[in-house]
């Protein structure tokens, strides 16, 4: 009775919800969130004080107790979870981190597309309704020669929108080694069940020869299908059939030639020194009838996905019912025009993603060296050195190949493990996300934005002062 007793007094201890939202603490929070959801918050607190005091634990039924577990979330919930952070790890087109970061041109039209009216689906010189792809579709056009294009979602909406308009109740034929799966468990087979064409694979994992393919075709086949392998390389006793041979057999036989080219590039990248990955046009050149590609990857704009190839194809999917359920908001789409522009005119230079490639090893190393001496000046100096690290493409173009860049390599044994010292780092109002090796942290340069390296330092600076 007296343990029961006792258990009572302590939950009429606990503070009255009007007593907690009075305090000062909670006066940005209110302002911020909304009475309703701060006291939410606060309601949640507190039934889990009284959880623990009915458990018998040894806790104080306070206003103190009651904001202890509130204000982490309160704080969370203000701040908003959608956050910029600082990428220092060397990989470039970092899913996890939002992919590719857009050009400043591509932003600006994001902003003005954002906050008026604007000519969506509104054709100025007729002045009656248009149509939305019109704004990139002349410019797909004209950078991959191909006759007809129009964009969607994203790329896995591009593959459904292709499969689903051109090949739903008919056959689609694929190499084994194609058939494959990238992240968010999107997998080739599952795609095209859904789409309601029918999978009929041919060839072994590591090789598929033309005579498969012929082999498969029956009269209910309505496409010859090739897909990109993404994230991933089969090397050694390999055998895939060229594109060429492909074409020419679907020609033969009456069947589309179709393309998932994954990530997709619209410009040769042998000069940023990464080879072998083919572009929309050299695909569209060797007879693929359409193809269908990213926009936030190697192409450095916002998620997006496209299509191009023949107009007679196109114009088939443009008045299928799956488009709409498809189609792009007008931000998406500003940004991706930007974006294609800077490609027309030469100057694909200005997007990060490309530039982030496109940097050197003296460049790299110059740039470490230079944050390297700022953050000596905020730390013990023999706890930061210079590093020669890999860096990665990323977003599942070119696996296989290694960047080599530089890094700037911190050891802060006062604070513990290198672990410790990221955790701290990503607990910052501009979380730093960085890299680790044999208990260092790794700050990989050739991912900072213009500002970046001020950002650090301020976050060095609280991590040492334990702010």
């Amino acid at each position: 009775m007296k343990a029961q007793t006792a258990e009572k007094n302590r939950l009429r201890s606990l503070p009255a919800m009007d007593c907690l939202l009075g305090m000062p603490d909670m006066d940005p929070f209110l302002e911020n969130l909304g009475r309703e959801a701060v006291k939410t918050v606060l309601g949640e607190a507190m039934d889990s004080l009284r959880k623990k005091i009915l458990a018998g634990e040894d806790v104080e039924p306070s206003a103190e107790s009651v904001l202890k577990l509130a204000l982490p979330v309160l704080a969370a919930r203000s701040g908003g979870s959608l956050r910029p952070v600082i990428n220092a790890t060397g990989v470039v087109i970092h899913t996890n981190l939002g992919r590719s970061c857009l050009a400043p041109e591509a932003g600006k039209a994001v902003l003005a597309a954002a906050e008026r009216y604007s000519t969506l689906e509104y054709d100025l010189s007729e002045g009656k309704r248009g149509h939305r792809s019109d704004h990139v579709e002349w410019i797909l056009r004209e950078i991959t020669g191909a006759e007809a294009g129009i964009v969607v979602n994203n790329n896995a909406g591009a593959v459904l929108l292709m499969l689903a308009g051109l090949c739903s109740g008919k056959e689609v034929i694929v190499s084994r080694g194609e058939l494959v799966e990238i992240g968010g468990s999107f997998r080739i087979p599952d795609i095209m069940a859904f789409s309601g064409a029918r999978l009929v694979e041919v060839g072994s994992t590591n090789r598929t020869h033309l005579k498969d393919y012929g082999n498969a075709i029956t009269e209910n086949t309505a496409a010859l299908l090739k897909v990109h392998p993404s994230n991933f390389r089969m090397e050694g006793f390999t055998s895939a059939v060229p594109r060429e041979d492909l074409a020419a057999l679907a020609k033969e036989r009456g069947l589309l030639f179709l393309e998932d080219l994954g990530s997709g590039t619209l410009i040769d990248m042998a000069p940023f020194g990464l080879k072998g990955e083919p572009t929309v046009s050299s695909c569209l050149k060797a007879g693929v009838d359409l193809v269908t590609f990213s926009g936030d990857k190697m192409l450095g704009g916002p998620q997006i996905g496209g299509l191009a190839g023949k107009k007679e194809i196109v114009d088939r999917l443009r008045i299928y019912p799956l488009l709409r359920a498809l189609r792009v908001d007008k931000m998406t789409l500003a940004a991706f025009e930007a974006t294609l522009r800077l490609y027309l005119s030469g100057k694909h230079l200005r997007i990060p993603t490309l530039a982030m490639l496109k940097e050197t090893g003296d460049s790299l190393r110059r740039k470490a060296r230079r944050l390297s001496d700022r953050l000596k000046k905020i730390l013990p100096a023999d706890t930061v050195s210079l590093v020669e690290a890999d860096d990665a493409v990323g977003g599942g173009a070119f696996p296989a190949e290694r960047l080599p860049g530089w890094a700037v390599g911190i050891v802060m044994d006062s604070l513990g493990s290198a672990g410790s010292v990221l955790s701290l780092l990503r607990s910052l109002p501009v979380p730093v996300i960085a890299g680790a090796r044999d208990n260092m942290v790794l700050l990989h340069v050739r991912t900072l934005l213009p500002g970046d390296e001020e950002r650090i330092c301020d976050a060095f600076r609280a991590v040492a002062s334990g702010r």
